[in-house]
């Protein structure tokens, strides 16, 4: 069942938008529809009635959502409210009387619970370092030095005129390297040097000195070079104006005035290293986060990564590309986000809507957007549900398999038309995502971006897309778990529902899904792969030689590729949809080696009976006694045992052993050859 609201409260704002009740009530099943005109002024009694009831509530409205919070509170009210935005998602469009069903779904989907944000904490005394390059950067330290504790650092060369009063030191030098966040940045300086408190006509400095360090809070870079750090405008303390526009660098230093306190920032991104399939044995395998991260959150740290939570920045690439969920995004988390979807398009199908095309888009980018469309055009189309995310980079392959299982027509990712950073994680999922679409006979183009910031050209993209036939059997389950299982469950939900579906698809490399070749012949069961296979995909067998592969586990990390001492493995990115119901898979089986003295199965029959013809009348210690070539033919217990009773020396027949004065009398007889070939 859809989880619908036990009431809805739909405003049509003063009779701007047209509010189709049944349609909402066909969507919003067992949910009690009541309307309103005015419901932020006339009608506030209402309101108020209603809310005090404290009954689950959803209201179809956003912009007075502050105003009505209040005055529920005020009513005694303490379940929290949940609003929906369905006036310029919907209402306001020239399709607004066939936009009923989207209204349904969007009032449905704010329904659904949200689980808490775990945060992170970042304190900071207020100690700000300004770097710059003129006198911009010692007035910015004027407006700070009654709020912060101020250090100006002037890049060398720059003619700065003497201050009769500062009130904060003024140093010279250049800053080499930079780490931190708010509240923990450490500054690495050359050619730094105090100034000269006897400094007449120009600001002189003393002798300088590299490697300097300055511990502070907040950074403020007024240089106009290069950035201090990755995606710059993601690190937090960091703030950065081009010191030749003036209302920047005003802006700047309000920003840099308010970060003295105590912060709390979400924890975006969860991570289980025991899931993390980035190395073992100083064999390097996925880095599929580390190839995204734009902020530098990520680095290796042994046989996985380290996710610096007050770094991250919230992209969600990492969580889109992991492939066995060691990564995942919690604002809100995979199967949360899954569930949304389910409702938006089950709910939108109950309540007669067709071809639904979500749209997914941020707040800061793609909101306004879509408000302009409403106002000032023609709003956005009846079928094109928007889909509001923290990130759009967030989305993975998961979310998409899901929704076009539920039904979905079609999916557009709204990016800036210049994104301010790297998108190639959302490229990757959606290059990943079209061979499984087209393989499965739901066509080309269903999943795409649109990168405008012109509303109307959004407007164009969003009508010429093509009507598309949605999945001819849609699904309705719902997701419970980790990332890996949903994106499990939601591949094979969408194989079911698809128009055409095969078994195997081709996928590109970096995909997680696929299989391993093992050249059997080269192949000596050393069983290297098993122990480096993070997920348990390669095993082996107790009783037996013998590989074996569950295609469901593996990742294609590629460890065991790299560790395999010979060369023998091969791994192919396909996506078998019947991987998760069938058995292991045997790559190679071997008879074992049977101890002579217990009969103790151990080793591997070929290995051992090619050492043995490689050894036996070849090597010294193996020549001359049958008896010795016997120890290789035991099991580990056996073998000890034996050498013992027998009392081996190892060294009995070992030529005249070479010393360090044989060598150097050697290379002096050489010297003389040498010379002559000189």
């Amino acid at each position: 069942m859809i989880r619908s609201p036990d009431q809805v409260l739909i405003c049509s704002c003063e009779g701007t938008l047209p509010l189709d009740t049944g349609a909402i009530g066909r969507g919003c099943k067992n949910s009690e529809i009541l309307t309103a005109r005015h419901l932020c002024g006339p009608e506030m009694d209402r309101f108020r009635a209603v809310a005090a009831d404290d009954k689950p509530l959803t209201v179809g409205c956003t912009q007075e959502a502050v105003l009505l919070t209040e005055v529920a509170a005020q009513a005694g009210r303490i379940n929290a409210v949940k609003f929906a935005n369905i006036r310029e998602t919907a209402g306001w469009s020239s399709d607004a009387e066939t936009a009923g069903p989207k209204m349904a779904a969007l009032l449905a989907a704010a329904a659904e619970p949200i689980p808490d944000i775990p945060t992170v904490k970042l304190e900071s005394a207020g100690v700000i370092l300004i770097y710059g390059r003129d006198q911009a950067a010692v007035e910015a330290g004027k407006l700070l030095k009654d709020h912060l504790d101020v250090t100006v650092l002037i890049a060398p060369g720059t003619r700065i005129v003497p201050e009769p009063l500062t009130g904060f030191p003024i140093a010279q030098g250049k800053i080499r390297a930079a780490k931190g966040h708010l509240g923990t940045f450490l500054i690495t300086v050359d050619s730094f040097s105090h100034s000269l408190p006897s400094s007449r006509g120009v600001l002189m400095f003393g002798p300088p000195r590299n490697g300097a360090q300055s511990n502070c809070d907040v950074v403020l870079d007024l240089s106009g070079g290069t950035a201090l750090f990755p995606a710059a405008d993601l690190r937090d303390g960091y703030l950065r104006a081009d010191p030749a526009h003036p209302a920047a660098v005003l802006q700047a230093v309000l920003k840099a005035r308010d970060l003295i306190g105590t912060f709390e920032k979400p924890r975006y991104v969860a991570f289980d290293a025991s899931l993390c399939a980035h190395s073992r044995s100083q064999i390097t395998g996925c880095t599929r986060c580390l190839d995204l991260c734009p902020a530098g959150a990520i680095t290796p740290n042994g046989d996985h990564v380290a996710v610096d939570p007050n770094i991250c920045a919230g992209c969600g690439q990492c969580a889109a590309a992991c492939p066995t969920g060691a990564a995942s995004y919690a604002i809100p988390p995979e199967d949360s986000s899954v569930r949304k979807l389910r409702t938006l398009l089950l709910t939108y199908r109950e309540a007669g809507g067709k071809d639904a095309i979500l749209l997914f888009h941020d707040e800061p980018h793609g909101a306004p957007l879509i408000d302009a469309l409403a106002r000032f055009g023609d709003g956005l189309p009846a079928n094109v549900i928007p889909v509001a995310l923290n990130e759009i980079t967030q989305v993975g392959l998961e979310s998409i398999a899901a929704a076009m299982a539920y039904g979905a027509s079609a999916m557009r990712f709204l990016l800036r038309e210049r994104p301010r950073h790297d998108i190639a994680g959302l490229m990757r999922t959606i290059d990943l995502a079209t061979p499984i679409m087209i393989g499965l006979g739901f066509g080309d183009g269903r999943v795409a971006t649109i990168e405008t910031d012109d509303p109307d050209i959004l407007l164009a993209t969003l009508r010429a897309i093509p009507v598309m036939a949605i999945a001819p059997r849609p699904a309705s389950f719902r997701t419970v778990g980790a990332k890996r299982s949903v994106l499990r469950f939601a591949m094979i939900e969408l194989h079911r529902a698809a128009p055409a579906p095969v078994d195997v698809i081709a996928l590109p490399g970096g995909a997680p899904f696929g299989t391993v070749e093992v050249d059997v012949g080269g192949c000596t069961l050393c069983l290297s792969c098993v122990s480096a296979c993070p997920t348990g995909a390669l095993r082996d067998d107790p009783e037996r030689p013998m590989l074996k592969f569950v295609e469901d586990a593996c990742v294609q990390c590629g460890l065991c590729q790299s560790t395999c001492p010979e060369n023998v493995i091969t791994l192919k990115p396909q996506i078998d949809f019947r991987s998760s119901s069938l058995p292991a898979k045997i790559l190679k089986e071997e008879e074992p080696f049977c101890c002579i003295s217990c009969s103790k199965p151990f080793g591997v029959k070929s290995t051992i009976e090619r050492v043995i013809a490689k050894l036996e009348g070849k090597h010294w210690m193996y020549s001359g006694s049958s008896r010795r070539i016997d120890v290789i033919q035991m099991c580990e217990d056996c073998r000890v045992g034996f050498v013992a009773a027998e009392g081996f020396d190892p060294y009995a027949k070992n030529p005249v052993i070479r010393t360090t004065d044989d060598y150097l009398r050697e290379r002096d007889a050489l010297k003389p050859a040498r010379q002559d070939k000189g």
